[in-house]
């Protein structure tokens, strides 16, 4: 025989009450998140809209080459505003969200799948190495804000910097000359020079030494 005892949320309050609630038009509350307020908040000028749209358009003309071809996914990118200096290797499937946002010193690579999440500048110095699946993110909210308001820090990584497979460099973030990041580390604050890190959160273990 079926239970008539009403069903209820997390809160104790009545499923029904809770499902009402999730359509409510009423004014938010101090203390609560205002969706509505950030999708309305302006985040991006109307030229950087129509850039957006047009480099979303051009986009699988990058996904789609060829390996080999460096100088074209270069070009492509140069054409949107991007500064990449030479022999300068990024993959295809690497994901770039706002080329302009972006640059990259010579020698310098970037990896499979690899994400370069550009809201805000991300600056890569010569000879630095971004591994597959890594993710570079320069773009955040402010969780005090009730509407969550987009942020855009840039991220400077330095010259000789090894960031390997999917690790994380946090908005806001430096790294220094001759870093080594290591795998599925997250740095969320900045990491000095000839230093080694690994971890969740990123911690020293030793100092780089090139011999």
């Amino acid at each position: 025989m079926r239970n008539n005892v009403p069903r209820t949320g997390p809160s104790g309050d009545e499923q029904a009450d809770s499902k009402s609630s999730l359509h409510s038009d009423k004014p938010v509350k101090a203390g609560m998140i205002d969706i509505k307020s950030n999708r309305r908040s302006r985040k991006w000028s109307k030229k950087a809209q129509v850039g957006r749209l047009l480099w979303d358009i051009c986009s699988p003309a990058f996904a789609l080459s060829p390996r080999q071809f460096w100088f074209w996914r270069r070009t492509m990118l140069r054409l949107f505003g991007a500064r990449i200096a030479g022999d300068v290797h990024i993959y295809p499937s690497a994901k770039i969200s706002i080329p302009w946002n972006l640059t990259i010193g010579r020698e310098s690579s970037v990896g499979d799948k690899a994400i370069l999440y550009a809201l805000g500048p991300i600056t890569i110095g010569p000879q630095t190495t971004v591994s597959q699946y890594a993710h570079i993110c320069a773009g955040s909210h402010d969780y005090q804000a009730p509407d969550m308001e987009l942020t855009k820090p840039a991220i400077i990584i330095g010259e000789g910097v090894w960031i390997c497979a999917d690790a994380f460099i946090g908005p806001g973030v430096s790294i220094g000359d001759r870093a080594v990041i290591g795998a599925r580390c997250v740095v969320m604050r900045d990491a000095a020079e000839d230093t080694v890190y690994v971890g969740n959160p990123a911690k020293q273990i030793s100092r780089r030494h090139i011999t």
